[in-house]
């Protein structure tokens, strides 16, 4: 299956030099597979050291000379490692996370050869305390689930697939054509962009063995949490992981979450599963310009979860009856809020940390909420999420006129249109991934 990842791969690959990369993202969302296909596509010959299941490799890297590593190494496996020709691959490398200290060593003294590592618990490593890898020394590149538009590609859908990276704002979709990428949204909501899933779904079409995937990853991810924190927290883990995709959209309050622990104890645990990229923050901004990040509350936040198709999953949603339905509609648009954030977090750069903002303000007299705000370039763009041809934008036009900013997207259910008037773009959900490119065209065309 085609990956978008791989063409940043490509990109690192041949920068000269070029950094250790280190690939993070949840577990199972493909980022083993990913290298395979990098390295076949682009010619390397790949070594795969694998730390969990042989934790005795990590008796090669003792020493931080990145050439005595590597004359170890081929001396083990009875092979040659060419800078240029081989693709070294680190494998679940949080489970010797001494070993990612090795790495600012082979930047600085052996930087022609291409090094990767990932892990699915990787992240944990590099946000404690102990890790500390120098500014500089590494890159980073984020992989999150499959999209809408490798969903497409995955199952034989290569035209609509093209047709929707092609699509600009001037264009006319006809009505056969929104309907067959609705039809396929809907399809892809149900899914997800699970990679094993989709592969499921591709080879086979059965929405049982897809779905019968998806519970065993869902039972992986709880299998995980005795991995990650005391056993005594695992039932409020479980607990927090099941409520999560019904809170999708609302400012989170501990006590809807649990009312018998402590915000505190709440708070513990989303910070356990965000940190495995369960769940992902999306954190308050007043979103004056940006960076967003500046003017961050971190103590106001809604939560996503990790993938649309699991969400349906957990909310015991049938793909009959997302396709019956209008997906703005669906538990009170909880699955087109999750897609969105989903979306915006594969418009972002792969190599910058992921992140998700939204906007309110809480006044008696006029309270007001945006579901997103992100940045496009240097201008930040309010975006909802609403039902119908008109909906009510009463927060977007009151974001619009107080902050002054150049564009305002809505995602609906309807074909795509661009109101220069009123500064908004209306997108449907199955052109969320083209949300910055489509942005940018119009704020350059209204400079």
């Amino acid at each position: 299956m085609h990956r978008k990842k791989l063409e940043d791969l490509a990109q690192w690959a041949s920068s000269s030099p070029h950094k250790p990369l280190i690939i993070r993202g949840a577990r199972q969302v493909g980022k083993s597979t990913l290298v395979s296909l990098f390295a076949e596509e682009q010619g390397f010959s790949l070594m795969v050291l694998n730390f969990e299941r042989n934790p005795a490799y990590a008796d090669f890297f003792v020493k931080n000379d990145p050439r005595e590593i590597v004359n170890l190494l081929e001396i083990n496996f009875n092979t040659d490692i060419i800078a240029g020709k081989t693709l070294l691959f680190l494998d679940e490398i949080q489970a010797e996370p001494q070993v990612l200290k090795t790495l600012r060593y082979f930047y600085e003294e052996l930087p022609e050869l291409h090094i990767i590592a990932a892990g699915s618990l990787l992240d944990f490593e590099l946000n404690s305390p102990t890790y500390s890898i120098p500014v500089g020394r590494v890159s980073y590149l984020h992989l999150h689930p499959m999209g809408f538009l490798e969903f497409l590609l995955a199952t034989g859908q290569d035209k609509l697939g093209h047709f929707v990276e092609g699509f600009q704002v001037d264009d006319e979709v006809s009505d056969s054509i929104h309907y067959l990428l609705s039809q396929q949204f809907k399809i892809y909501s149900a899914i997800g962009g699970m990679p094993e899933a989709v592969l499921t779904f591709a080879k086979t079409k059965s929405y049982k063995k897809c779905e019968a995937v998806k519970q065993d990853l869902l039972a992986t991810f709880q299998n995980d949490f005795s991995k990650y924190t005391r056993h005594q927290d695992i039932a409020l883990i479980r607990k927090v992981f099941t409520k999560v995709p019904t809170l999708i959209g609302n400012k989170i309050k501990y006590s809807n979450i649990s009312s018998e622990n402590r915000a505190v104890e709440v708070s513990r645990v989303i910070t356990l599963l965000s940190d495995a990229r369960v769940i992902k923050p999306v954190i308050k901004s007043s979103s004056n310009g940006v960076p967003l990040s500046a003017e961050a509350n971190h103590k106001f936040y809604k939560l996503i979860f990790l993938d649309v198709g699991l969400v349906s999953s957990l909310l015991n949603l049938s793909v009959e009856a997302l396709e019956a339905d209008d997906l703005m509609r669906v538990n009170n648009g909880v699955i087109a809020e999750q897609w969105i954030g989903q979306a915006l977090l594969l418009n972002q750069n792969s190599h910058q940390n992921p992140e998700l903002h939204y906007w309110a303000r809480e006044k008696k007299s006029s309270s007001a909420e945006l579901d997103y705000v992100f940045a496009v370039g240097s201008q930040v763009v309010g975006v909802e999420v609403k039902a119908g041809k008109t909906g009510t934008l009463k927060s977007l036009h009151l974001f619009m006129k107080e902050k002054n900013h150049a564009i305002a997207v809505r995602f609906n259910s309807e074909k795509p249109s661009w109101s220069k008037q009123d500064k908004l773009l209306s997108l449907p959900l199955y052109l969320a991934e083209e949300f910055s490119r489509l942005s940018t065209a119009i704020i350059k065309n209204n400079q």
